[in-house]
């Protein structure tokens, strides 16, 4: 596990070239556990991981593109003073309609969020910023999902998991959600919480390229 305020763990080593050679040290603006295993599969181990905080809400009128874009970058913004390197940051939202579905705050909003998508098709966005020498290169990625249509027993069952809890749209697609989707059309890693094309491509951009890439 790479190392920002604790300690390594029995995870893969952070790349030790960044230290010898002129690839910058790689900062993953979040504590999400599966964008770093997303990072894992592509052959790539931060060398540091800083979480950003920042305020999700939206603002009003705000589009969905636009408000994930805007987090995005806040996170990387945000990181900037205290990290040296390389900052990867990412946000995810789930959009059904206009309407964001963000993380819910509850069970009860949770609920009305799988009600929502039950029997419809939804978009998952994913924007990925990636601050380095003063640039920041961006990548926006967008993939659509429809749900079959869900039943109160079936809902009642997913929210006793407790997987919804800090995911947005209240499911995570790589969990028991996985029998949700009846069809998708886009990035299975980026509704997941990082597209892996695209962020191989901005890192690789910046020399940072991993076993797969």
């Amino acid at each position: 596990m790479p190392n920002v305020a604790r300690d390594a763990g029995n995870g893969p080593e952070p790349r030790a070239a960044a230290a010898e050679t002129d690839t910058p040290a790689l900062i993953l603006g979040s504590a999400s556990p599966r964008r770093l295993e997303l990072l894992a599969q592509i052959g790539i181990v931060p060398d540091m991981i800083l979480p950003a905080e920042i305020d999700e809400t939206p603002r009003r009128g705000e589009s969905p593109r636009d408000y994930v874009r805007r987090m995005a970058r806040e996170k990387a913004a945000a990181l900037a003073g205290s990290a040296h390197g390389a900052i990867l940051c990412a946000d995810t939202t789930v959009v059904a309609g206009r309407r964001i579905l963000g993380k819910p705050l509850d069970d009860a909003e949770a609920r009305r969020f799988l009600q929502l998508l039950s029997g419809r098709r939804h978009r998952v966005l994913t924007s990925v910023a990636l601050a380095h020498e003063g640039r920041l290169r961006e990548r926006l990625v967008e993939t659509t999902i429809r749900f079959r249509p869900l039943t109160a027993t079936q809902i009642d069952a997913y929210l006793a998991t407790g997987e919804w809890q800090g995911k947005a749209g209240a499911y995570a697609i790589q969990g028991h959600a996985s029998a949700f989707a009846i069809w998708m059309q886009g990035s299975y890693s980026g509704v997941v919480g990082l597209p892996l094309a695209e962020t191989a491509s901005l890192l690789a951009a910046i020399g940072i390229q991993g076993k797969a890439t």
